[in-house]
């Protein structure tokens, strides 16, 4: 493949357009034909167009395609671009390969390819800040909290929330980690005036702490790729013991932190998700776990739901299957 020609972006092919681009390669499915040809159906996609392409036995990428060729791996392709009334976007790849780092300098980024926060991240990390800052009374407990999130600001900037179920996708921890915050703060703050006479009160300051380091072990379940894979220690352990070890060792630097509190805040990381079946080691036995539980478990279906609705591209009233919610969802609403 020249590197002479100038690249192009798939988005922006016209009709009968042959061109160098770059594209994520998200579907490689064998088929056959009634006569029992067999042949790979395949999709790329960049950020804004999708475009498929059937690679058949007797063409010069089967082999290829049925050996090498990886779905969620970015390519580097020459083909001529057609829109077919029936089939939609088509390519007819000339020749592929995958990238390499090298093509970064003709324009090659992987952000481009893959799912990211609707919302700019940096802004995002600011506001989580200014919440607990803002929310935190406790000062050793805020200082634990912000210095967390300072050492790993970097990282948690780019981190999905989760690998594949709710927010995969870049910046997809701190926008649900922020929608989070916020709803335990509305949520305690409505239930700690409603319920003025219990004791102990609801302590604001563990529900707020809890919300913002709840999935705080994704620093170490998950690596830096595009898209995220988990780590071996993740594997090993998984994001809630990842998490209670780093505010446990975090918190050895904090002087006048209440053992207490930090005992309470563990807790809250070890219980969020509740039920063995999820994940969790033990049962919550405050009510501020609850609070966190239900804000997280209800952010996280609700991006998932949403992200199904706005995707999908089935015919019908109803979206196709959701591998990861177990059912197809209505969209013929009117209302």
């Amino acid at each position: 493949m020249s590197r002479a020609r100038s690249i192009q972006r798939l988005h922006e092919l016209v009709q009968g357009q042959n061109a160098d681009f770059f594209a994520l390669l998200t579907e490689r499915k064998p088929g056959a034909t009634r006569d029992g040809k067999p042949f790979y159906n395949c999709r790329f996609k960049d950020g804004r167009r999708t475009v498929s392409t059937a690679i058949w036995a007797d063409s010069k990428q089967y082999d290829d395609c049925s050996k090498n060729w990886k779905e969620g791996q970015c390519y580097k392709l020459r083909a001529t671009y057609g829109e077919s009334e029936r089939y939609g976007p088509q390519i007819d790849i000339e020749q592929i390969r995958p990238v390499k780092d090298e093509y970064r300098s003709d324009g090659f980024d992987p952000a481009e390819f893959f799912p990211h926060s609707r919302f700019e991240p940096n802004g995002l990390f600011v506001e989580l800040w200014k919440l607990v800052e803002a929310n935190v009374s406790d000062e050793p407990l805020r200082k634990l909290v912000l210095t967390i999130l300072d050492r790993h600001s970097d990282r948690l900037k780019r981190l999905p929330a989760s690998a594949r179920h709710y927010y995969p996708f870049t910046g997809g921890w701190l926008e649900h980690t922020l929608q989070v915050t916020r709803t335990c703060l509305m949520l305690v703050n409505h239930y700690a005036a409603h319920y003025s006479e219990s004791k102990p009160a609801l302590n604001r300051d563990l529900v707020v702490a809890g919300a913002v380091l709840h999935d705080i072990g994704r620093v170490g379940e998950l690596d830096d790729a595009i898209p995220a894979q988990q780590s071996v220690a993740g594997r090993f352990d998984g994001h809630i013991l990842l998490g209670r070890d780093l505010v446990r060792e975090t918190a050895r630097e904090i002087l006048g932190l209440n053992p207490e509190l930090l005992m309470l805040l563990e807790h809250l990381l070890l219980t969020h998700l509740t039920l063995p079946e999820w994940g969790s080691p033990r049962l919550p036995l405050i009510p501020e776990a609850l609070i966190l539980h239900h804000a997280d478990d209800l952010d996280a279906k609700l991006e998932m739901y949403t992200r199904c609705l706005t995707t999908d591209a089935a015919p019908g009233l109803f979206t196709e299957r959701d591998p990861i919610l177990n059912r197809q969802l209505y969209k013929g609403r009117g209302v």
